[in-house]
């Protein structure tokens, strides 16, 4: 099973804003308001985790990760530091 990493905004553009600025480079995603990209190796999850939780305030997004079949966690201020330490602890590769 290949992780996954949900993004979901209400505010057209949005998604292409934050991808935009986290990959340097422009998304045609304009009209879209979910995104979701699969991921081999779950660590590369940590990365767009804490880029999202460090610029959250400046985007109207929520994300959800997901390890297990149809088992997904919502990434909030709350749980990001949790989640990237069991990301590393859970897959120590």
């Amino acid at each position: 099973m290949l992780a996954s990493v949900n993004l979901y905004s209400q505010k057209k553009g949005e998604l292409n804003r934050f991808l935009s600025r986290f990959y340097n480079t422009n998304f045609d995603i304009e009209d879209s308001l979910n995104w979701e990209k699969k991921y081999a190796n779950p660590i590369e999850l940590a990365e767009i985790v804490g880029i999202f939780i460090d610029n959250c305030e400046d985007y109207v997004l929520s994300m959800w990760i997901c390890l297990d079949k149809n088992v997904f966690v919502r990434v909030t201020q709350e749980n990001a530091d949790d989640i990237i330490k069991y990301l590393y602890e859970r897959f120590p590769y």
